[in-house]
């Protein structure tokens, strides 16, 4: 294979040179060294190829968390092929729009998704393969394959505020100045990674173990227990959680579940993606008091975009910190936060209409309202459209309301985002009722657990007689719903 600058199959190689025998990954009881990671991805590379896929391919996998996933990652890098995970959490319905909009060359699935994955697969007349059925061995012959550092290496979906999937396009070049050490390769230590991999923050930290060629330990599920466990038995270092995962976690110690010192061999532990509230920040140096406690606020599409340190955190309250490495902020004429740098991605797949919208003279329109101090440190007040940001993940309110306004209890319906310390943002069905019957939480979570992800579900229900509207158009005022529950909760 011949690399043109900053792609990430040399990531691999380079390490599999430099440090065969070094465990690059590490997943329950199994783990992959970068010599064995390296020599099966070239295994699969080679099948990739011999199948009939080229470079620009899309390969839509559809799978838990696994090392069979990793290989994967690094083959598809390697060929030339653009990686696009999807969560496993989705039904059949949820990731027909997403696997559509991918145009894949291929789906491949774990076991547990073969017969989603077929039925898809059928719909959209694209061939299925699972993971198990890819190379075992290894080879050490590289693949022959050209790959440019602007070609595209990943591209994470995400919803737009209409519910239509856009898919962010990575190329090599991004995501490798994205997770670079630097020059001078430090000792870095264990990374514990809660993220799943079909989310940008799980390959976003294992690419930035792999580049300091030290290891990663994914989880296959973010569990407080199992968390502080892969800490303690691989003696981590660095550990980055979302502030509720973090605040589960604190909890279990607090409870005695978990021994004090299970977090004791921590050097950095970070937070974001969500709101961070300054008191689990302050319980987090309590915990720790030897670890580096930091705040990042970012997105698939730009990075990271701020951090705030730990020296800032009494000043600054509430805030996000100021603009990252390479990266460029201002706030725009409608209030939202604009980012520029060479750390964006290159717009949505297929999706003119959506990269005109989000990338405006090179800079990218992140929807987060902020405000900038003096200092320059950013805070983020609010949302410039209706997507809900709920622990992590994005979630469009139409595609519940169409599901719920089904339930023979609601007469109407809007989703909206509350504020909420632990997620950032809960999912709130604000209902209109059919006469006296009024649907319990329980009972509208279980009427939609069949179509929709669970992180999709509603965690609280608010019942009004009617829900404004506006007169000309009829469109929920979202804004002042959120306004009037805030109210009620004062």
């Amino acid at each position: 294979m011949v690399g043109a600058g900053l792609v990430i199959g040399d990531v691999f190689r380079h390490a599999a040179r430099a440090v065969p025998d070094r465990v690059a990954a590490i997943f329950g009881d199994e783990c992959l060294t970068f010599r064995a990671l390296d020599e099966r991805a070239n295994a699969t590379a080679h099948a990739l190829a011999a199948a009939g896929f080229v470079a620009g391919d899309r390969v839509l996998t559809w799978s838990a968390t696994n090392l069979d996933v990793v290989v994967l990652f690094a083959a598809a890098a390697k060929a030339g092929l653009v990686f696009a995970p999807m969560s496993p959490h989705l039904g059949t319905d949820e990731a027909e729009p997403i696997a559509r909009a991918a145009r894949p060359a291929v789906i491949v699935t774990d076991a547990d998704r073969t017969p989603d994955g077929r039925a898809l697969g059928v719909r959209l007349g694209v061939p299925v393969t699972e993971l198990d059925a890819l190379p075992r061995g290894g080879s050490q012959i590289d693949v022959e394959i050209d790959v440019d550092e602007r070609s595209p290496h990943v591209i994470f979906f995400t919803s737009g505020s209409s519910g239509r999937p856009k898919g962010a396009v990575l190329s090599h070049r991004v995501n490798f100045l994205r997770t670079h050490p630097g020059a001078q390769f430090e000792p870095r230590g264990v990374a514990v990674c809660m993220f799943p991999l079909f989310h940008m923050g799980g390959w976003t930290i294992a690419l930035q173990q792999w580049q300091a060629r030290d290891a990663v330990v994914l989880l296959p599920a973010a569990e407080p227990g199992s968390i502080c466990a892969a800490v303690t038995g691989h003696r981590a270092t660095r550990l980055n959680c979302i502030p509720l995962v973090w605040r589960q976690i604190l909890d279990e110690i607090a409870s005695g579940r978990v021994g004090i010192d299970a977090l004791a061999t921590l050097e950095f532990a970070d937070t974001g993606t969500s709101a961070t509230p300054p008191e689990l920040l302050t319980a987090l140096f309590a915990t720790m008091p030897n670890a580096t406690v930091r705040v990042f606020y970012g997105s698939t599409e730009a990075g990271n975009v701020t951090t705030l340190e730990p020296q800032d955190f009494a000043g600054k309250p509430g805030r996000v910190g100021v603009p990252s490495v390479s990266t460029e902020i201002r706030v725009g004429v409608t209030g939202e936060l604009e980012v520029l740098g060479p750390l964006l991605a290159d717009g949505y797949f297929e999706d003119d209409e959506a990269t005109t919208a989000a990338f405006v003279d090179g800079w990218y329109r992140t929807g987060d309202l902020a405000e900038i101090d003096g200092d320059g440190f950013v805070s983020i007040v609010g949302r410039a459209n209706a997507v809900i940001r709920t622990g992590g993940e994005s979630v469009v309110p139409a595609e519940i309301e169409q599901v719920l306004g089904h339930h023979p209890m609601v007469a109407d319906i809007v989703v909206v985002g509350v504020p909420d310390p632990d997620y950032g943002e809960v999912v709130c069905a604000v209902v209109a009722p059919v006469g006296g019957l009024v649907p319990t939480l329980e009972e509208l979570r279980s009427f939609a657990a069949d179509r929709l992800a669970g992180f999709k579900l509603p965690r609280r229900i608010e019942v009004v007689d009617v829900i404004p509207r506006t007169a000309a158009t009829s469109q929920p005022q979202r804004a002042l719903i959120v306004e009037q529950l805030l109210a009620r909760d004062s």
